[in-house]
């Protein structure tokens, strides 16, 4: 894959990225940031792609990498040991969302799998992909998960997609 392949590609999928990082991170600042290591760490490992047409679940793996390492770096300078996320400075209703809150206390390997499924709109053999773990795994991380979050948001009538 040739730079300016890399560059258009990159831009398609720039958004859904960034929706990505933004629910690892919670906030843009660090969500951006994470989208720009990423781009820069995957055209430095460009040459590493064997297949061009795993570009996406690829870039994404990068991705999350970063998102984890910038995770691990704010856990080592919080205080309490949870997230050290400021209030949201402008009204963002999404950040008082209970729905958000109860994502962000499942345990990691099933808040990623109902991250790129429902909110970055990745199919289930891209969420496999993307974590490196079978389609299987994620249908039972997937129900784990939504059984979690009806027990906690008490929603008798949360469905499964």
């Amino acid at each position: 894959m040739e730079q300016m392949e890399f560059i258009e590609r990159v831009e398609t999928i720039k958004s859904r990225l960034y929706r990505t990082a933004l629910l690892y991170l919670g906030r843009e600042s660090d969500a951006l940031e994470a989208v720009d290591e990423t781009v820069y760490q995957a055209l430095r490992a460009l040459k590493k792609l064997r297949q061009p047409e795993f570009f996406e679940t690829w870039i994404t793996r990068i991705l999350i990498n970063e998102c984890h390492r910038e995770l691990r770096r704010r856990s080592r300078f919080s205080l309490d040991g949870e997230d050290a996320l400021p209030e949201s400075a402008g009204p963002d209703v999404y950040d008082t969302l209970p729905l958000k809150e109860a994502i962000r206390r499942l345990p990691e390997d099933l808040r990623q799998v109902v991250i790129l499924r429902y909110f970055a709109g990745y199919t289930l053999s891209e969420t496999a992909s993307a974590l490196d773990i079978p389609q299987g795994t994620v249908v039972t991380r997937q129900r784990r998960a939504l059984r979690l979050l009806r027990l906690e948001l008490g929603e008798e009538e949360f469905h499964e997609s």
